[in-house]
Formats: structure tokens, sequence, C-alpha cells
């Protein structure tokens, strides 16, 4: 079965675009035009992945974001957040609030495409030569996608998944941003190594007892980030 890709914008320009993108690369593509009948799309059909427009009426995307990471049968829902907003603030607040991944408009929609299957990419996961990995009381298996703490489960989105991956698989090695997406993700574009501050930041509210002052995932001032074992 073809992967569900919903799309929630308001702009029926847009989303009949991207949609003939999507549905030419063999996705089978939801859509919506509103905050609401989005929520109940994805309440309703589960789909694989969501494109969410920033500006949509009743219920924004930053709004939609936070309901889903919100929901314990829809946290690792991946998102790719559109916005015709160029201000590195907007960008941040939805990549704080969740969000996988982000594109200004105007945009390519082949890009589109190739964001949307690198996401699917991530939440798949390719197996990696051991399966389960083990730091202090940090538990991950990659064939089931599962990571727990101190035997307490831990929602991820997929993008937090791929990156705690990269660190556990690598105790104690001191990162730069560049390589984290490297070998978290396997693609590199502009402006992405200036998020993964705002994912490394989600994931220690969920991984730290006290998140201002982190015992796992550590800043490495002039790098990066490592993760102390």
């Amino acid at each position: 079965m073809a992967p569900r890709i919903l799309i929630a914008d308001d702009d029926a320009q847009i989303v009949r675009l991207v949609k003939s993108y999507l549905e030419q690369a063999g996705y089978s593509v939801l859509t919506a035009y509103d905050g609401e009948t989005a929520l109940h799309v994805i309440r309703h059909d589960r789909p694989d992945l969501v494109v969410l427009d920033v500006m949509m009426p009743r219920r924004d995307g930053f709004e939609l974001t936070r309901l889903l990471r919100d929901d314990e049968q829809l946290a690792s829902t991946p998102i790719l957040m559109l916005t015709a907003r160029v201000e590195d603030e907007d960008k941040l607040k939805g990549l704080d609030l969740g969000a996988d991944d982000y594109l200004t408009k105007p945009f390519n929609p082949l890009e589109v495409v190739a964001r949307v299957r690198a996401l699917l990419r991530r939440a798949g996961g390719a197996l990696q030569p051991s399966p389960v990995l083990q730091v202090r009381g940090l538990m991950m298996d990659l064939q089931q996608r599962s990571a727990s703490l101190a035997g307490n489960t831990l929602e991820l989105t997929p993008t937090e998944f791929e990156l705690l991956r990269v660190l556990m698989q690598n105790p104690n090695h001191a990162f730069t941003r560049g390589e984290l997406i490297d070998q978290a993700f396997g693609y590199v574009y502009e402006g992405f190594d200036r998020t993964i501050d705002s994912h490394i930041k989600n994931l220690r509210r969920k991984i730290e007892p006290d998140p201002a002052n982190p015992t796992y995932v550590e800043t490495v001032f002039g790098i990066g980030y490592r993760l102390r074992e």
C-alpha cells in the first residue's frame, strides 16, 4: 500500500500542485483546506506523514503540531511544515513544537517530494547493524523503532529518534551539527544546521531530568553535541 500523505493548506493552487507531484511519485494523497478538517482527517485516516501550512483558518499549523505531539497515538507522525514566513523565529517555533522539517514558500514541488521521501525513510528506519542500543538508562530498539528511558517509553518524533540513534551509536563522540545531519539523515540543505538546536532542545525535554542542566546530551562548545556514556 502506498504511503498516505495529508496536505493541509488553505491555498487550493498549492494543494493541487503538491498533490499532483506526490501522486506522480507514487504516494496516496489526502487534502484539507483548514486546520479543523486536517485534524479530523489525521484522527480518522491516520496518514503516514502530514504536510502542514502554518497559516490556516480554524486552527493553524502551530496548533495542529502541538495537538499531534501531545496525542500519544499520533505523536510519532512525521510533520513537514510549510511557511510563507522567512523569519527564523517562526521556523524555530514550529520545530520547538515538534515539526520534523520545514519549507519556506515559494518552493519547488520536487523539493517537497524529496523532503517527504526523506522523512518517511527516517520514520521507516533503515536497520542498523546492532538492533539494540543502550547507554546508561537509555535503550533503543532499531528494529521496533522504539526507545525508552529507565523502562519508560519515549515518544520521539522521527527526527528526534534519528538524532538520538546517531548519538547512542557513538557515545562520548563530539559531533558538529553538520556531522549529525549527515549521519542521521543523509542529506544537508542550507539552514538545516540551525534547526538542530531546536530538535536537541526537544529531545532533552524528553530524556533529561533537568533539561537546563543536561547529563545525557551535552553541548560541546565550539563543536556541537555528544551523548555522555
